[in-house]
């Protein structure tokens, strides 16, 4: 059967659009002018950040998941052997598949924030291996020592000495950006080190449940394995996400990956630099979020705040006056909207201050000062 006229223009045109200076027009027969108008070239961003993004090689992780390593098609891997000499995910030719090797590694990416050689990587990146090695684009191999790690924000500085200065990056204000702007990721998936790929932030504020303080961009450039730690940058070269999970029931991209927001993981990286941890203010209470039948039985008129279900004993919240069945509303300067708005608030106050807290209570509103503690560690 022959393709119909209808699919043959489409399929011409397609490619013209692509390709031409001109597309047809086939019902008149003449040639009309392509958009003088394109969209803009990343390649001027990438050439001034990419030196600055880095592969981050960590061996001797236990627990590795050598199940993982058989999503990849088989001629794919066979594909990566045989021009990159090994597997994306540590294993050696010739080695068996499913194998272990004997020194277990996982590769991952990161970016040069400090041109003395300090790094930002993911913490699942590095977590239980006992030799890192920093690859710069050039393919230099550096030697890096562990600066600090926060587990609950799944972030870790690594310091290297090259000897000279190094190419860096600046941060950007996660804040200002809006769904709908570009994203641009560069890294290092499936071991395919300074590999860029852009799309849309296509959502704010997403909580994965990956941890207490979940308020990841999601973005619509593809991520896979091994773009874990790399930077996510706007259109003017600034990072405005570390590149930190993808949704994927394969393991590869399905279009959603998730990003730490730079302002976020700014403060965190500021801690881990300055002694190695990340002190969180704690006030002592379990909480549960304000759901429409319990605004409806309490007579309030918006489903918003947080409950307190319980205070802990000799807590700050206790010591402040916090009472079980209070809805914290504001804390400080931030109002609060859900359970989660209270957790980081909480976490982002400085043990030791003094802090203005708006609570109801039976149905009146009270402000009470606390002094938020240490989180326990």
């Amino acid at each position: 059967m022959k393709p119909s006229r209808l699919t043959a223009v489409f399929a011409v045109a397609g490619a013209l659009a692509l390709s031409a200076p001109f597309i047809a027009d086939f019902n008149s027969g003449a040639t009309a002018a392509a958009p003088t108008e394109v969209l803009p070239s990343f390649a001027p961003l990438v050439k001034a950040t990419q030196p600055s993004v880095v592969t981050v090689r960590v061996s001797g992780k236990p627990g590795r998941d050598v199940q993982s390593q058989r999503q990849i098609d088989p001629q794919m891997r066979e594909f990566m052997e045989r021009f990159f000499g090994r597997d994306p995910f540590g294993e050696l030719p010739g080695q068996r598949r499913g194998e272990a090797p004997s020194r277990p590694m996982g590769l991952g990416s990161g970016f040069i924030i400090d041109e003395d050689g300090l790094i930002v990587t993911n913490n699942h990146v590095i977590d239980g291996g006992d030799e890192l090695t920093v690859v710069l684009q050039s393919g230099e191999e550096l030697s890096a020592t562990l600066v600090g790690t926060d587990p609950k924000t799944d972030l870790a500085v690594l310091r290297v000495d090259a000897g000279r200065d190094l190419p860096t990056v600046r941060w950007g204000n996660s804040d200002s950006v809006e769904v709908g702007d570009w994203a641009i990721a560069i890294g290092n998936p499936f071991g395919l080190g300074g590999t860029v790929t852009a799309g849309i932030v296509s959502a704010r504020g997403r909580d994965i449940r990956s941890g207490p303080y979940d308020d990841y961009l999601q973005v619509d450039a593809p991520i896979n394995r091994g773009n874990s730690g790399g930077p996510l940058f706007d259109q003017l070269g600034n990072v405005i996400g570390v590149n930190t999970a993808i949704f994927s029931p394969s393991g590869g991209n399905v279009g959603i990956g998730f990003a730490i927001p730079a302002n976020q993981a700014q403060k965190i990286v500021a801690d881990l630099i300055d002694d190695g941890i990340v002190e969180r203010g704690w006030l002592g209470v379990s909480i549960q979020g304000v759901t429409p039948a319990i605004a409806e039985s309490l007579d309030l008129d918006e489903a918003a705040g947080a409950m307190i279900a319980e205070v802990t004993k000799d807590s700050p919240a206790e010591d402040g006056g916090l009472r079980r069945g209070d809805i914290i509303t504001t804390f400080g300067e931030t109002d609060i909207g859900s359970v989660r708005d209270l957790t980081r608030a909480v976490a982002d106050t400085v043990p030791g201050r003094e802090t203005e807290v708006t609570v109801l209570r039976k149905g009146e509103t009270r402000r009470l000062t606390i002094t938020t503690g240490r989180f326990p560690t």
